[in-house]
């Protein structure tokens, strides 16, 4: 194979824009040949804009099956993304889904089990472990700069949203048509960028505010607490309330702490670690000598198109994914943990009961005041809901 020949499942925001630069050749040796979505007017988009030479579908199972297609992206509301991709490994597909992975862990951890039988190359839009300021804040991390991690700390309130965007559709913001608000929406890019540059936490304490600043049914304010295994500690804040917000990532360690905010990353190092410090001064008060340096990050972040084309060289030559699909278990574990913890008010232990969680899911389902406006609008386009 020289050519990869995709197929879009859902072409709503993130479906059309991924077709655009696939249209426009920015991917290589990559062609847009398919795309299906259950909106006749999405359809007629398609024809009407990208030509007759891309096949179309109202069923995402027929276009699987057509033999037209060598991969999917998948860009339909979060719940589908799991059953799709099975589906897809099934045909004997390769797959790249939208964030988040799913809703529920149980439902990933099922798609991941059929990937790994499949044997095909399976990806996430993490699009941004692209951005080289979070891969040179994962550098010095793994490089062992900053010593052992004592502390992390995230507040990202930047992601502003109002009442107008959560009713333009009656799925937005519920737990049958997103499955959650903040954590599930805007925050998985952030989610994975924590666990992948600091580790996975082993145990977390959630504050979840549901409907605080906006007339729905799922989280809009969120401060967590969470415990690693060597005992450092960690803080995430998020909010679509906070105008104007703030996107500010801090780590500290037994070597210094880095910042990573303004599109700049800040170290703030110390010539001795602190423990060795502690153990040699004499002189009552004091402190280690600082030194206070920005961090040059090379390259550009190449965003959704760098994450395409990185899924493309996995078919094509092997080489290893920057964001495999395996790994969206990940964050999407830590945001289950937080609503978990908060719906129980209690702490949550990692690895996470992920049957407890889904039935305790299910019941939020059930119960809910938005659940009539949610099947109303079935009908209606919802793929890429940022």
């Amino acid at each position: 194979m020289d050519l990869v020949r995709i197929g879009i499942i859902g072409i709503g925001n993130m479906g059309s824009h991924h077709g655009k630069y696939l249209m426009e050749e920015g991917v290589p040796n990559a062609e847009l040949t398919a795309v299906s979505d259950i909106n006749p007017a999405r359809i007629k988009w398609v024809r009407k804009n990208w030509g007759e030479g891309i096949r179309v579908f109202d069923k995402a199972e027929e276009m699987l099956a057509a033999g037209c297609v060598d991969g999917v992206m998948i860009a339909t509301p979060h719940y589908d993304h799991p059953s799709l991709a099975i589906k897809a490994f099934e045909k004997g597909l390769h797959v790249l889904i939208e964030k988040p992975a799913g809703v529920y862990t149980k439902q990933v951890r099922e798609m991941n089990e059929a990937a790994e039988k499949s044997g095909k190359v399976f990806g996430i839009m993490y699009n941004q472990r692209t951005n080289p300021l979070y891969q040179k804040l994962k550098d010095l991390i793994q490089a062992g700069e900053l010593g052992d991690i004592r502390r992390t700390n995230w507040i990202i309130t930047d992601w502003y949203r109002s009442q107008s965007y959560y009713d333009s559709g009656g799925w937005r913001a519920t737990w049958e048509g997103e499955g959650g608000g903040v954590l599930l929406n805007q925050c998985p890019h952030n989610l994975d960028l924590w666990q992948w540059i600091c580790g996975m936490p082993k145990r977390v304490r959630a504050f979840c505010a549901y409907g605080k600043y906006h007339n729905i049914e799922v989280e809009d304010d969120v401060t967590a607490y969470v415990e690693y295994q060597n005992g450092a500690t960690g803080l995430f804040i998020t909010s679509t309330a906070d105008a104007p917000g703030t996107n500010r990532f801090e780590i500290t360690g037994d070597r210094g702490k880095v910042v990573a905010e303004n599109g700049k990353l800040l170290f703030w190092r110390l010539r001795v670690p602190e423990r060795q410090f502690n153990r040699e001064y004499k002189g009552g008060f004091g402190q280690p000598e600082c030194w206070k340096c920005e961090v040059p990050t090379n390259g550009i972040e190449t965003a959704h198109q760098g994450i395409t084309t990185d899924w493309v060289n996995g078919i094509l030559k092997g080489t290893p994914l920057l964001a495999p699909g395996v790994e969206g278990i990940n964050g999407l574990t830590i945001s289950n943990a937080m609503h978990l913890s908060s719906w129980t008010d209690n702490w949550v232990d990692l690895p996470l009961d992920e049957g407890f969680f889904y039935q305790m899911l299910r019941d939020k389902i059930n119960k809910s005041s938005f659940k009539k406006e949610v099947e109303a609008d079935k009908t209606l386009d919802v793929s890429g809901t940022d």
